[in-house]
């Protein structure tokens, strides 16, 4: 009966170590604004209103980019466009944001790219105007820059 005492207190221990674990286990990190509008240009390819949506886990965070304004030039396979998209942080230099992520697109669609990957520190604030978007497309090398500030405002990261 006594080792029958010793488990169960055992157990019931071990239940409330987790439970206070889960208590103070880092709760996941937030980016506010989670999406903002910014208005871009891309020479030849377009140009218009685009949303970014920005995601955080911890230090990792990834930005997605689509727009209707912006239309695929040519039928385009799904993981094939290679994009960089360089933020300007407020307290000065770039963060940059890259990857091959894109839905398959056919010619004339809305442009789609990301998740792009990058890293962030807390307090980090990032805004779309003065950087770009850098797409190569079959060899062909595409950039869109914003032509105002983004709305609602930066990107700030926890």
């Amino acid at each position: 009966m006594r080792g029958k005492r010793t488990a169960t207190g055992a157990a019931l221990v071990a239940g409330a170590l987790a439970v206070t674990g889960l208590v103070f286990a880092p709760t996941a990190a937030a980016v506010t604004p989670q999406s903002a509008a910014i208005n871009a240009t891309c020479g030849f390819f377009g140009g218009g209103t685009a949303t970014l949506t920005a995601t955080q886990s911890g230090t990792s965070a990834t930005f997605t980019l689509t727009s209707s304004a912006v239309k695929a030039p040519v039928a385009v396979a799904k993981d094939s466009i290679t994009s960089k998209l360089t933020l300007v942080r407020a307290s000065g230099g770039t963060a940059v944001f890259s990857g091959t992520t894109n839905p398959a697109m056919n010619a004339g669609d809305p442009v789609s790219v990301g998740p792009l990957s990058g890293t962030v520190a807390s307090g980090d604030s990032l805004e779309a105007y003065g950087g770009s978007l850098q797409m190569t497309i079959f060899g062909v090398n595409v950039t869109c820059t914003a032509t105002a500030k983004q709305s609602p405002g930066p990107f700030v990261f926890d």
